[in-house]
């Protein structure tokens, strides 16, 4: 009723002591098997196997006399059959081992830590082994664990996402904006194409809400044009990526929906990269004055970022020049230019003629390690 805390604080005792008995009556596993005296006159252990095959014993009688079937070394699991490792000549003997484990239970020392045991024995002029070895002696008796109920992650698997044309994957995030005052926020939705780095879609609402960003979802599919099983939408795991509404909408959409990885930044880069831009701009003001004043400066923005915002990403195209198909009238008519810098000026360009680049023809988010080439596919 009281709790582990109260209780023990009441009757006077150590909680430490508290968790090791209950995980002692409550577990069900065996007991540690007893230390057994080194045999420092051996060098090596043979396992049963070689012994049989090199010098075999006399046969071992059972209590009726006859002689028991030796085992076979086949029917023997492969941790029985290795080879033990010799023991060192400075290990404790079991005397010492005990006497060692024996202080860990005292009454005076079975709350305390190998830590505390080590510096309160050495201050009384008495030395048993060290830190290290007490933790040792402990671990060989499966004595060292966590005593508290820890809480289980559950394993979320890293997203790979491919696009090799504009609307194949979008990226989304929500970013906060100061208001006039402390403790007042606007909120920036942005939708961002991630092989294009064009932002389909933006909104800057007074508060985060899951039924602002469905409906921003919805109008930029419909803006886009859309079709089922075209595109992957990508975000964090916020409340309002992992609502049921914006759920549902991609499910009626046919848009197959994409979550990061817990407290991992990395998996949704493109929009951080956006939003980097954005704040760093020089006319970033420090706080926005209302709400009309964000979005006064967001509309000039977003015209600038798509349409002349020469993106290093994207081999200095701009963003609206690669979702919109001209990429490649652009490169050609750069190449030319190129090609008259070179015949006006060879000796300037010593390897080779310049070339424009063309933009990359795929963008991962995460993209798959190579296997090694002995690993199977």
């Amino acid at each position: 009723m009281v709790g582990a805390v109260g209780a023990c604080s009441a009757l006077g005792l150590s909680r430490a002591s508290f968790y090791r008995h209950r995980s002692a009556h409550g577990s069900e596993s065996k007991p540690a098997a007893p230390v057994q005296e080194p045999a420092h006159e051996l060098e090596l252990t043979v396992d049963c196997a070689d012994t049989a095959a090199t010098e075999p014993g006399p046969a071992a009688l059972t209590p009726a006399g006859h002689a028991a079937a030796e085992p076979d070394a086949s029917s023997q699991p492969a941790t029985d059959r290795r080879r033990a490792c010799p023991v060192p000549g400075r290990a404790l003997t079991l005397a010492e081992r005990q006497t060692a484990l024996d202080i860990l239970h005292s009454p005076r020392f079975m709350d305390q830590t190998p830590h505390e045991v080590y510096g309160t024995l050495i201050d009384e002029d008495m030395y048993v082994c060290s830190i290290s070895t007490y933790y040792r002696i402990l671990r060989d008796n499966k004595e060292v664990s966590e005593r508290r109920n820890q809480l289980r992650h559950p394993t979320y698997t890293k997203p790979e996402l491919l696009a090799t044309a504009p609307n194949q994957l979008w990226s989304w995030d929500i970013t906060k904006l100061l208001g006039p005052e402390k403790w007042t926020y606007y909120y920036l939705y942005v939708i961002l194409d991630v092989f294009s780095r064009y932002v389909v879609g933006w909104h800057v609402a007074a508060a985060e809400a899951a039924s602002i960003a469905e409906h921003l979802i919805h109008e930029t599919c419909l803006k886009q044009s859309i079709q089922p099983e075209q595109l992957t939408i990508h975000a964090d795991r916020g409340t309002s990526m992992t609502s049921h509404p914006v759920a549902m909408l991609l499910a009626d959409l046919g848009v197959t929906k994409s979550h990061s990885r817990p407290h991992v930044s990395n998996d949704n880069p493109y929009s951080e990269a956006q939003f980097k831009t954005f704040k760093y701009r020089p006319e970033f003001p420090e706080r926005f004055g209302s709400i009309q004043d964000a979005r006064s400066f967001c509309r000039p923005f977003f015209e600038w970022y798509n349409n002349d915002h020469h993106h290093t990403g994207i081999s200095l195209l701009t963003p609206a020049a690669l979702h919109y198909g001209q990429a490649d009238a652009i490169v050609q008519a750069r190449n030319q230019v190129l090609a008259r810098a070179y015949e006006q000026h060879p000796q300037r360009f010593v390897r080779k003629p310049p070339v424009a680049q063309p933009p990359p023809s795929a963008v991962w988010i995460n993209r798959p390690e190579p296997k090694p080439d002995n690993q199977p596919e």
